[in-house]
């Protein structure tokens, strides 16, 4: 469940308008700052619990990550510098 609510989360943050900024933290520790509605990846289409649903891939400056949402510990909107 959780799992899909982070799903659902991270989907309305790629759509909103206007874009911001926002963060995934990982349950590895790490923090992924996604900076452009394009710099994430994902089947839009996928529904349903299958494994390729919760994968995503991320661009973030010199950092490349490929995870699933299930590794996502949270999403919260990126600070302003």
């Amino acid at each position: 469940m959780r799992t899909k609510s982070i799903k659902s989360e991270v989907h309305r943050l790629v759509q909103a308008k206007p874009f911001r900024p926002f963060v995934l933290a990982l349950e590895n520790g790490q923090a992924v700052l996604v900076e452009h509605p394009e710099n994430i990846a994902f089947d839009p289409t996928a529904n349903g619990d299958d494994s390729h649903a919760s994968e995503f891939y991320v661009l973030s400056q010199k950092l490349r990550v490929f995870s699933t949402f299930n590794a996502v510990t949270s999403v919260s909107l990126a600070d302003k510098a």
